[in-house]
């Protein structure tokens, strides 16, 4: 299978006139290339390709990090021009000695803590929760299956509804 697929894209790329240019590798071994754009055989132009070619040819053994940060960039068409391995390099290290101070002061930020951690903080606060927010009485007491009138004011028939409120009459 492999040789045939082979054979085909180079048969496919002399019938359409697509030329790719290796621009660069990474550390990792990965080949990138660049397709500037051209002519079909049938006249549609097909814009510029910037393809890589993965060290590890299994798509499932691919783990994030294996293309180098400028070179996805470059892929992505966020930056015009390919980097160049001292620019990788550079930029590598950069990263590792923003993870260094980063590290440095998370220590010297425990020490410093470390002892003034219980004057400062205040005891946590106890909530209790009453209900939900979507609830008609939130924030109200809650209703009760005790009766909340004495009954000694109630009379039998003295509340009537009003006439004419009813949209259906």
């Amino acid at each position: 299978m492999g040789w045939s697929q082979n054979l085909f894209r180079a048969l496919w790329r002399a019938l359409s006139k697509e030329a790719k240019q290796q621009v660069g590798t990474d550390q990792f071994g990965n080949k990138y290339y660049y397709v500037p754009e051209y002519k079909n055989w049938r006249g549609q132009t097909i814009r510029e390709k910037r393809i890589v070619e993965a060290a590890n040819k299994r798509e499932v053994d691919y783990e994030v990090g294996d293309i180098p940060t400028e070179w996805e960039a470059w892929i992505r068409k966020t930056r015009k021009t390919p980097p160049t391995m001292e620019e990788i390099l550079k930029n590598e290290k950069h990263r590792e000695e923003i993870k260094m101070k980063n590290q440095d002061l998370y220590e010297k930020e425990k020490l410093l803590s470390k002892g003034s951690n219980e004057e400062l903080l205040s005891p946590p606060v106890q909530t209790q929760i009453k209900g939900h927010a979507s609830a008609p009485y939130f924030g109200k007491e809650e209703p009760t299956a005790a009766p909340t009138s004495t009954g000694k004011t109630f009379q039998p028939g003295s509340w009537m509804p009003q006439r004419g409120k009813n949209p259906n009459q």
